[in-house]
């Protein structure tokens, strides 16, 4: 493999035409400069260029031969750009799970954060179940979840970054439907849809916590561990379901979202691999004012 020094005094010579402003441009004396263009000719066995006592000129494979080594030494500067911007977090990939509900609140502004400051850093989007969310990450297969609150464990750093009250959802023909604000106890008698209790988060506990403490218990129909399953039950199976207030932002025509009086709050954390290693996650947490410890 050509040494990439050689390129340079070639396209210093040819572009001079002359050794001694050749050198000059290098740093360097005319002796050193001679050999390595001699020593270059050798290895390719051809002449590159036809020298006389004032000028020297490219041969045919001089002119080709120059052609190529100015793409090569741009390619490897392009590429010693990169690789320190990459080092530096300022290009890269960084890839983001979330569950469903964070598609309609804090997933859309990390988007737009990233892009406007660093928009060399590629985000890759994956909607992953709740409770899958921490092993993926653990695992090295995510570099952020958003999810639910699952619980600490070691090794995951966790930051709460939303803490919104949960809503009903219910069918558009429920006699319910044309409330502005709705309590728990107006549910009672109604079917359920809810997110199963080994999902891994605490919503399911939340709701059945907060319908007993109103005193009754939910007559759960259906359990589920997507977002969007709940939301087509709710439409196909004429139920109802408590869910974060930012589905409301969830376009489902038969679909009413109604407030609930002293609703509980339910939150969305961020979490990483604390031995994560990739560049671009200081710039993450910066442009998205999540302090990263």
């Amino acid at each position: 493999m050509l040494d990439i020094k050689p390129l340079r005094y070639f396209v210093a010579l040819a572009e001079t035409r002359n050794f001694h402003r050749a050198a000059a441009r290098l740093h360097l004396s005319q002796p050193p400069l001679s050999r390595q263009i001699a020593a270059l000719e050798r290895e390719l066995g051809t002449p590159l260029f036809e020298r006389s006592t004032r000028v020297v000129t490219l041969t045919p494979a001089g002119e080709s031969f120059y052609r190529d080594a100015v793409a090569i030494l741009e390619a490897v500067q392009r590429a010693q750009v990169q690789a320190r911007a990459t080092a530096a977090g300022e290009r890269g990939m960084l890839r983001i799970g979330f569950t469903m509900a964070a598609a309609y609140s804090v997933i859309p502004r990390y988007v737009r954060s990233m892009r406007t400051a660093w928009p060399d850093v590629r985000v890759e989007l994956k909607e992953v179940v709740s409770d899958e969310l921490p092993e993926r990450v653990m695992a090295g297969e995510i570099d952020l979840g958003v999810m639910f609150d699952n619980g600490a464990r070691p090794g995951l750093a966790r930051r709460r970054v939303l803490s919104e009250p949960l809503c009903v959802a219910l069918p558009r023909t429920h006699p319910r439907a044309r409330a502005r604000l709705l309590r728990i106890t107006d549910l009672k008698d109604d079917p359920f849809a809810m997110t199963a209790a080994d999902a891994g988060s605490r919503l399911n506990a939340d709701v059945l916590d907060f319908c007993r403490r109103h005193g009754f218990e939910p007559r759960v129909s259906f359990e589920v561990r997507l977002q969007q399953t709940m939301l087509s039950l709710v439409n196909d199976a004429h139920c109802v379901a408590l869910v974060p207030d930012s589905m409301r932002r969830v376009h489902m025509q038969d679909i009413a979202f109604k407030r609930l009086r002293d609703a509980p709050a339910v939150d969305l954390f961020l979490a990483w691999n604390e031995a994560n290693r990739n560049p671009c996650l200081p710039g993450f947490f910066d442009a998205c004012g999540v302090p990263p410890a």
